[in-house]
């Protein structure tokens, strides 16, 4: 596994100006935001923000309209929005997905051993022949595999089929196999959904210690702002495909437009904590 490293302001990814347009439909206006090796940073907003649009474009899934994303990969900078997506994987960018994506019929094992794949070197010749070379790659996987499981518990999983896991599992050995990638940057997107109040509360653990202990940057999509309170260095707000706030937890969740965005107007708030607390006196009287 990687050694921890500290936060540093190094920035690791730099979104400058992403603009993404479907049609008549701006998903994405003008978003810029940089991600510093080392911290954990979070893209929060109401459904239809443009957040997961942002995850798919450094995926390079999609393509910006206008805007550039720089990436300090293993061997210097470059332009991310230049790489075909096939490469993004072995740049040191790994993701999880809000649907889970994974091999059902397969086990969690072999599930594991996918993502060792951008490491493999050996040649069809060699793989054919099982040689050396090869036996000794297998082997580096296996062992890099293992430590992933140790990691986050899944020893009693290793041989099961995905299929017949439970969901909250499965998201575990999704963020598994990203894992086995051996990412500089690990994308996470809503990983809490689906997740019941212990289940969330592990996955903070596991977050935080991805980047405490491993030394993993992570850029996060969530909705859930307790986890993203407890995990998160710094915060993102968007709302209409655009930046509303950035700084910590605290400072984007009292911003006025994130309060707006997620609410309503102050007015419109005020109204509501009104009827809540006429609804309470009416239901002491009665």
């Amino acid at each position: 596994m990687t050694h921890a490293q500290p936060q540093s302001t190094e920035v690791l990814l730099s979104a400058k100006h992403l603009s993404v347009r479907f049609g008549g439909v701006l998903a994405v206006n003008d978003v810029s935001f940089d991600v510093k090796r080392g911290e954990v940073f979070t893209l929060i907003g109401p459904n239809g923000a443009g957040k997961t649009t942002v995850f798919n474009l450094i995926s390079r899934i999609y393509t910006p309209t206008s805007g550039e994303i720089q990436y300090l990969g293993p061997h210097g900078s470059l332009r991310l929005t230049e790489q075909p997506p096939h490469r993004i994987a072995g740049l040191g960018i790994a993701r999880t997905f809000q649907n889970i994506e994974l091999f059902e019929h397969a086990t969690v094992l072999q599930n594991l051993l996918i993502g060792r794949h951008t490491h493999r070197r050996s040649g069809l010749w060699s793989e054919m022949l099982f040689t050396g070379r090869t036996r000794r790659a297998e082997i580096a996987a296996r062992e890099k595999v293992e430590q992933v499981i140790d990691f986050l518990d899944l020893q009693h999983h290793r041989e099961s089929l995905v299929a017949g896991l439970p969901y909250g599992v499965r998201k575990v050995v999704e963020l598994a196999r990203a894992l086995c990638t051996e990412p500089r940057l690990l994308l996470l997107d809503e990983p809490s959904s689906g997740l019941n109040v212990e289940e969330t509360d592990d996955m903070a653990f596991w977050i935080s210690d991805i980047k405490n202990e491993l030394g993993i940057t992570v850029l996060m999509v969530e909705h859930d702002m307790g986890l993203v309170s407890k995990v998160s260095d710094r915060v993102l707000a968007m709302s209409m495909g655009a930046e509303l706030a950035t700084g910590t937890p605290a400072e984007v969740q009292r911003h006025p437009g994130v309060v707006e965005a997620y609410l309503g107007t102050v007015d419109d708030v005020s109204s509501l904590r009104r009827e809540a607390g006429g609804a309470v006196r009416e239901g002491v009287r009665t």
